[in-house]
């Protein structure tokens, strides 16, 4: 085999079977409606990049004190439901697999997003430092978040479960959960955004209980098999931070370690200290998803070499709808607009042709 065939090859990801080894990482790019329901252009955009082995849709809110960004979708009305359905068939006609990432964005929110009526919530009252986009007044700093009690945190864990239920009615072969760049699952890990005395804070066992109880509420829906988590231990994005990523990190994985999930979606860590690869193969019993801005090429290695069972790519699935169809005939790989990432429309999104 050469190593370049060793991404075509087909897999399974605990309970998803998968067709080849090039998953498709989930992007914010900011096209859904107003009101965060998917659209035809998503539908396209998504439609157009069935090939990959596995797609993880972007980052969903499971309600709206979790929206983070104009125009990012939510799976929580049943507009919303319906429309993801419209994609999921799409890409299922197609003969592709696609996933749902769950994305509870926490303290990272503003009420020029959200609307004043709906909260910004955190596990403690620690405003994050930056400031987000907001379509209708530019830059602005995030909110000051409320607390969450112990009661609220137990709600926000069932609105997860409920996320994945209707993720299940919308035709999504599994879900992932984000636990990385200073969202909710991440303010509850780290030490320095979570400063609660109960249950989900003081210990590292309990400062990770937040995000195992959200995996076993997906799971309870799907199937532990079909449910996967995305980690980056180190990342510091958002205002994130922590005084031991690398043991908080092994923490959730150890909590979790009797669940079986379907798969671990691993970032490269941003610090050189910190194997995230080595933590998740080590720390992790199933199978592997890793992600580091990898070439084809560089990514056939790794799964060559047994590193992972698979690879995800986001910049080059921008401007290359057909990758897989390119990494296998060895075709040039089409640069992608910048300029374009995050604006409405199909220009630079779903635009792009296929070789």
């Amino acid at each position: 085999m050469t190593a370049i065939n060793s991404l075509l090859t087909a897999c399974k990801l605990g309970d998803i079977e998968i067709a080849n080894r090039v998953v498709m990482a989930p992007m914010t790019r900011n096209r859904a409606d107003v009101d965060g329901t998917p659209n035809s252009i998503m539908r396209d955009y998504y439609s157009q990049r069935a090939s990959a082995g596995l797609i993880v849709a972007e980052g969903t809110w499971p309600v709206a004190a979790g929206q983070a960004y104009n125009r990012q979708p939510g799976i929580e009305t049943p507009k919303q439901i319906q429309a993801w359905r419209e994609i999921t068939d799409a890409v299922h006609e197609k003969g592709g697999k696609i996933v749902l990432q769950i994305m509870h964005a926490g303290r990272i929110g503003s009420h020029h997003i959200k609307g004043k009526a709906v909260p910004t919530v955190a596990p403690s009252a620690i405003k994050a430092r930056g400031e987000v986009y907001t379509d209708s007044a530019g830059m602005q700093p995030y909110d000051m978040p409320i607390e969450l009690s112990t009661e609220q945190v137990w709600q926000v864990i069932d609105e997860h479960r409920q996320a994945a239920a209707n993720a299940l009615e919308a035709g999504f072969d599994g879900v992932e959960l984000h636990c990385t760049s200073g969202y909710l699952p991440m303010q509850f890990l780290c030490s320095d955004s979570n400063q609660r005395n109960d249950e989900f804070g003081g210990s590292v066992e309990a400062r990770a209980k937040f995000a195992a109880e959200c995996l076993r509420a997906m799971a309870s829906v799907f199937g532990a098999g079909c449910v996967g988590l995305r980690m980056n231990p180190g990342n510091r994005f958002n205002d994130t931070n922590d005084e031991f990523p690398e043991q908080s990190h092994i923490a959730l994985l150890d909590a979790i370690s009797g669940l079986n999930l379907g798969y671990l979606h691993m970032m490269l860590a941003p610090v050189e200290t910190i194997d995230a690869f080595k933590i998740g193969r080590q720390s992790f019993k199933g199978a592997l998803i890793i992600n580091d801005g990898f070439s084809p090429e560089s990514a056939a290695q790794s799964v060559l070499s047994g590193q992972a069972e698979a690879v995800s790519f986001a910049r080059h699935y921008v401007g290359n709808p057909d990758l897989v169809k390119r990494i296998a005939s060895d075709l040039p790989l089409a640069k992608f607009d910048r300029k374009t990432l995050y604006t409405p429309g199909p220009s630079g999104y779903s635009d792009y042709s296929n070789a």
